[in-house]
């Protein structure tokens, strides 16, 4: 190892590059070592105890340090002290304290400080790169360096130049050096210390909050289900903490804490279990608090609002809403959307947006700003603002005090558009977070980038990158990929012991013949005493094994029964005899009793005299040490190698996702060429034509450019080109070029090209296999679809299925029954040794007796029992069967109990509108007039708009149908007030103008208001309704005369087309004896006229429902519906019959607001992914495309998964119940066949792999094939 480095007066640690500072000859010395085993600065008490010892290592010095400066950020130790005081000296008190210095390719110095000419020869070799053409080009450094030397050298050196003969040896560079801990240096060159970003700033833990708190901490050293159970034990029992989630395989957990202040107290009660804990991120659970989010002056002209109204329950609280807006000065047209909790508002100007949020909660609603845009004008590109922005920017090339005000000087230019939330104080630093409203193309992420980048202050350009705190998914990969290189290097370590062990213990003394010489060599007594040369060699070879290959294990055990049984732990005694432990502890105890039995019977062979043969004893189970740890560490490594497997479709979710966008800019806007940019910039100028032949787009005007920038650049509005073959890199709409066709199967797992219009979505991850489009930006970062399906495939991801709380429990108690069979069985077999019950002929050893040969039946049992395979069952198959569904479009949000409930179904229930219908664009097909008979003033269009502004306070698509319709024929606009709503019925509105009031819906509600319906309209009504058709009736009462009664006024059919394949997907689920039923708020006919088209019984449809009905009627299927039919052998088993008190298990398919009480009152919600935000948060299943094909695909890989989850399940206690018992020589009697301890470590790591193969064996899944006709 290398010396380490001095450099004069104290100093920020030095950059690892440069690890040497040269001292004037009058100042104290600093002295820099870089320790490579010195870290987690994340664990406080860790970093206090590294501290602490190295400060009590160099105290022990004579003279002592001055001061001692430790870095476990850095892993640099600053030591301050005099000249009597060696840097060797140093170097060697921390070596003796068990911490490694890295060797720097850095000379070393001699310890009299070198002299001026010397040092100063030596400076131009310490600048490097960056830093030193940093220093040429900085006035500022080199002003500060100028007066340093004059103040420190005095008069006759100043003048000289920087590089002088004469020049100091401190120089800026070296004072100031930005430490870049993304990498370290060794002997060897630079090298990434980690693939994670380098210290990343640890997510904010407020010391006091009040409220829940959802917590998500990443967790490390879990390797079985006995490790998560010890983790979800420890914080479950700590005080306000709920809802607890542990996911072993994604090395995480979740939970609900009653404040922010409890989560260093659940990081700490993890560690004291024994395992890493970091926290990821601490959100209040409560919803956040209403904002009003100000619009900054743009463009004048007026504006659309979007705002989202809390509070609202029925059509008066609308008409409260639109009084109160309509009030504000300023504000044109007002539209309160009651089911859809939303209000859009035009107003003149964007400044009066405040206003209307102080308007709608002083009427007492809640209100937020959810988009502000102008009008749209035909021809003109659209505007899309979403509210401020907030990005952490990655400032790299700072090297000196100076660096970060240069930075804070760049976006002060801006003014109050960019808000710093966390400014640049030093070089070290380099994590900078903005707020700022983005207005493109004027005003974007990429002006402040090159902003910064391009200070006119700095000599040197910075390089500026949108920093990324390491995701969940990256965290768990690091973790694992750790875990496997610390595993496969000792599994090597082992390995290579393993070849000298098996010649001696396997070739020399079991295959060769007695009377080869080199078996007899090894035989004869070593040393004193009777002990073999074998035995001592194996003795020698198994000693390393023990202590570092299987050593992990050893520190793993000792911290879980440390845990358990420390001072201050608050686990109850009892539970601490019947619950403890994990794999480790089997295989440690298994191991250690192996090393420890052979250490006795080592001793006891040195004790006795050498036999008078000449052939020394070599009876020992050293070999044996050796082999269990070479295949229980191989075992464990490909364990974790096929853990990281199943979680693969996360990663592969991600990667869909382009790195680079094709965005559309001015013509005037610089180009994007600043040292942040990773991808090269391209510009076509639109008005001379694009390279590519593609038609005139709508960036294709005077003025105008396209280039290529990173697409995490992009902003919301922004319009980019996406072409043939290329995908979208944010979600948008089409805003030019009607050529585009997308294929959507990495969202939908459908294998089709969807063609796009303008105004059609577009998504990321899909590709574009037809013409060039331009899409306008309407969702970037964790906004797109894309990230909502990771999203909701990982919240899945942490709901259980019940089975896995059977494994939990078996595994909780497995540890104690094995150790207790374990002990049992060494007893049995050495009691019936003792008792002279059993052959002398069994007793096959030397040394040791009947003690030791009944040990080997134990150390078996200690090995070969595994609960990693029952710990693993049910997780390893949901999360590969969550991937799976979301590869085929179906998003699992209720996790493993959503596939355990839908692999049982017995029901599945449709609402009419919408899934077994398209519910698209539903449009009026009949209509019949009549209130013009009546009375000559209403005539067809002062009805229609009648009609029209009552439907105008429903987002029905019934309701929209029949305004388009109005809006279509002629409506007489009309306004009218005070509306009255009753769900599932229809509404009532007052016309003051007209003297009238008028109500419409369906005939149920027209019954309730004394409307009645007869003669030749009766008969109409019956035909549409026949034909599958819904029919909406519209009555009106004259309330100038007396005794006013409400008279039918215009009758209207509309038609949703049914889904295509509505009827083969029927088909197919009675096919697999699974029951459907209907449940439409519709009438009956057309109800049961739909239901027959579909294939669906008559006898199964409930139609004229209500909302809140529709879940009661979920209910009361589950109580008397039809179980599916058993299959045969079932039959066969006694399966028949339906056990008492047993329920059916009920799926419900819907996708609107009113669908929402039935989906959450079904065993399983299905809701269709074009269906509304309700229905969504609602479904325990989502189905991303809406055709009901994935439906038979959700309920064909339900059943496979769970069928796999009860094989692995089986699979594995059957191993355990067959293994332990053979391990314990139930068999030996017969012929003495045993399991020795090697190959019960082999079969131990073959339970867990073949589970984990087994569950991998799903991705072999294709997907159901579509029925044809």
């Amino acid at each position: 190892m290398a010396s380490p480095t001095y450099s004069p007066r104290s100093r920020p640690p030095p950059h690892p590059k440069l690890k040497m500072d040269l001292p004037s000859p009058s100042s104290d010395f600093t002295t820099a070592v870089f320790v490579s085993n010195l870290h987690c600065a994340r664990h406080a008490c860790i970093s206090v105890i590294f501290t602490s010892t190295i400060e009590d290592a160099l105290s022990t010095l004579s003279p002592a340090p001055l001061s001692v400066d430790v870095s476990t950020v850095t892993q640099i130790v600053t030591i301050k002290h005099s000249l009597a005081l060696s840097p060797s000296a140093i170097k060697a008190a921390i070596d003796e304290a068990g911490f490694d210095i890295v060797d720097t390719p850095v000379e070393t110095a001699s310890h009299p400080p070198l002299s001026f000419p010397h040092s100063i020869a030596r400076l131009p070799a310490l600048l490097t790169g960056k830093s030193r053409k940093h220093f040429d080009q900085c006035s500022l450094c080199q002003s500060e360096h100028s007066a340093h030397m004059q103040r420190e050298a005095g008069p006759s050196h100043a003048g000289r130049d920087k590089f002088g003969e004469e020049t100091l040896t401190e120089l800026p560079e070296l004072k100031d050096i930005k430490d870049d801990s993304s990498f370290v240096e060794d002997s060897k060159g630079k090298r990434p210390a980690s693939p994670l970003p380098a210290a990343p700033p640890a997510p904010a833990v407020p010391t006091a909050a009040d409220g829940q708190h959802h917590v998500t901490l990443s967790v490390g050293g879990m390797t079985c289900a006995s490790c998560s159970s010890a983790v979800t034990r420890a914080l479950s029992e700590l005080p306000g903490i709920s809802d607890v989630a542990v996911n072993l395989l994604g090395n995480s957990a979740t939970l609900r804490a009653d404040n922010a202040a409890l989560v260093p107290g659940v990081i700490e009660a993890i560690e004291d279990v024994g395992y890493e804990a970091e926290v990821i991120s601490v959100d209040p659970v409560r919803a956040p608090p209403t904002a009003r989010q100000a619009s900054r002056p743009q463009a004048d002209g007026p504006q659309r609002l979007t705002l989202s109204v809390g509070g609202m329950t029925c059509a008066s609280c609308a008409n409260t809403v639109t009084d109160m807006v309509s009030a504000v000065l300023g504000v044109s047209e007002v539209v309160v959307n009651v089911l859809g909790g939303s209000a859009t508002v035009v107003v003149e100007r964007k400044e009066i947006a405040t206003q209307v949020v102080e308007a709608i909660e002083d009427a007492g609603y809640e209100a937020e700003v959810i988009r502000v845009e102008p009008l749209s004008v035909p021809g003109e590109k659209e505007e899309v603002h979403l509210g401020p922005r907030t990005v952490s920017l990655r400032v790299e090339g700072m090297f000196c005090q100076h660096c970060p005000q240069k930075v804070m000087n760049a976006l002060s230019s801006f003014g109050d558009r960019v808000t710093v939330e966390k400014p640049l104080t030093t070089h070290t630093d380099p994590i900078l977070r903005i707020s700022y409203l983005p207005e493109p193309p004027a005003f974007t992420l990429r002006q402040i980038i090159r902003a910064i980048s391009l200070s006119p202050e700095s000599a040197t350009p910075f390089t500026v990158s949108i920093y990324h705190p390491p995701s969940l998914e990256d965290r768990a990969r690091y973790m694992q990929d750790r875990e496997k290189r610390h595993l496969l290097q000792r599994f090597f370590f082992a390995l290579i012991v393993t070849i000298p062990t098996f010649i001696i213990s396997i070739v020399y003394m079991d295959l060769l013949p007695s009377s080869n010489t080199g078996r007899q060599w090894f035989e004869r007594p070593m040393w004193s005493g009777n002990a073999s040369r074998a035995t001592w060699s194996l003795f020698f070879l198994a000693t390393p094994v023990m202590f570092y290959s299987a050593g992990t294990f050893h520190r793993r055990s000792i911290k879980e029964i440390w845990a358990l049984w420390r001072p201050g732990s608050k686990t109850p005694v009892l539970r601490r005899f019947i619950r403890f432990g994990s794999m480790n502890l089997l295989v440690s105890t298994g191991v250690s009793v192996a090393y420890f039995a052979s250490i006795a019977l080592l001793g006891l062979a040195g004790s006795q005299p050498p036999s008078p043969h000449g052939m020394g004893d070599t009876t020992t189970y050293f070999d044996s040490v050796v082999f269990l740890s070479m295949f229980l560490l191989l075992g464990r490594y490909l364990e974790a190698y096929s853990k990281g497997r199943t979680a693969d479709a996360i990663t592969a979710l991600g990667k869909l996702r382009p790195t680079s966008a094709l965005v559309i800019v001015p013509a005037s806007e610089p180009s994007n060429e600043t040292p942040s940019s990773r991808s090269s910039t391209t510009e076509v100028d639109l008005e001379k034509g694009s390279v590519e032949k593609e038609e005139p787009s709508l960036a294709a005007r005077h003025g105008m450019k396209v280039e290529r920038i990173d697409a995490e650049y992009l902003e919301v509005g922004d319009v980019v080109r996406v072409q043939n073959g290329a995908s979208p890199p944010a979600d948008g709409t089409v805003a030019f070029g009607d050529g585009g066709a997308f294929d959507e199967s990495s969202l939908t797992g459908e294998s089709r090209l969807v063609k796009k219009q303008v105004g059609d979505n577009v998504f990321v991850g899909t590709i574009n296999k037809a013409g060039v489009v331009d899409v306008r930006v309407d969702a970037i970062g964790g906004e797109t679809m894309l990230d909502h399906v990771v999203q909701v495939v990982r919240e899945g991801q942490t709901r259980r299925a019940p089975i896995e709380r059977a494994a939990d429990m078996l595994t909780g108690y497995f540890v104690p029954v094995v150790t207790l069979l374990a002990v049992i069985t060494w007893v049995v077999w050495l009691g019936l040794g003792l008792g002279g019950v059993l052959p002398e002929s069994y007793l096959d050893i030397d040394v040791g007796g009947w003690v030791v040969w009944s040990l080997e039946f134990a150390i078996s049992v200690f090995v070969v029992a595994c609960p990693c395979g029952i710990g693993l069952a049910a997780p390893t198959a949901l999360l590969v069967g969550s991937g799976l569904a979301a590869k085929h479009g179906i998003l699992a949000r209720g996790g493993g109990e959503a596939f355990q409930e839908a692999a049982q179904l017995d029901i599945i229930v449709f609402d009419k509108t919408g899934t077994l219908t398209e519910g698209g664009e539903p449009r009026v097909t009949d209509a019949e007039i009549v209130a013009q008979d009546a009375s000559p003033r209403l005539t067809r269009e002062v009805v229609l708009g009648i009609a029209a502004e009552v439907e105008s306070a429903s987002s029905h698509p019934l309701a929209t149908a029949i305004r388009q319709y109005c809006a279509d024929n002629a409506a007489a606009p009309q306004s009218g007030e005070e509306f009255e709503e009753v769900p599932g019925r229809g509404l009532k509105v007052r016309f003051a103008a007209l003297q009238c009031t008028a109500i419409i819906g369906n005939e149920a509600w027209m019954d309730v208001n004394g409307s009645a319906t007869g003669g030749a309209l009766a008969n109409k009504l019956d035909a549409w309704k026949a034909e599958g058709k819904s029919v909406v009736l519209l009555s009106i009462r004259d309330d100038s005369v007396e005794s006013p009664a409400f008279c039918t006024a215009a009758i209207f059919a509309v038609a949703d087309p049914l889904r295509p394949e509505a009827p083969a997907v029927i088909r197919r689920l009675h096919e697999q004896g699974i029951g459907t039923w209907m449940i439409s708020g519709d009438n009956e006919i057309t109800a049961k006229a739909v239901a027959r088209t579909v294939g669906i019984s008559e006898t199964n449809v409930i139609a004229g429902v209500l909302p809140h009905e529709k879940a009661e009627k979920i209910q009361w299927l589950q109580q008397v519906g039809m179980r599916r039919q058993r299959k045969s052998w079932r039959r066969f088993f006694g399966f028949r019959k339906r056990k008492v008190n047993e329920r059916c298990v009920v799926a419900m398919v819907g996708d609107g607001i009113n669908d929402a009480p039935a989906l959450t009152a079904a065993d399983v919600g299905i809701a269709i992914g074009s269906g509304s935000d309700v229905a969504l948060s609602s479904a325990a299943f989502i189905l991303v495309s809406a055709n009901l094909y994935s439906l038979l695909t959700l309920t064909d890989l339900s059943r496979k998964v769970f069928n796999r989850v009860k094989f692995n399940f089986l699979w594995a206690t059957c191993y355990n119940v067959v293994a332990v018992p053979i391990a314990a020589g139930v068999i030996y009697p017969a012929g003495n066949a045993r399991l020795p301890p090697v190959w019960a470590s082999l079969a131990m790591a073959f339970s867990s792999v073949s589970v984990i193969c087994s569950s991998l064996h799903l991705k072999l899944y294709k997907g159901t094939p579509i029925p044809h006709d």
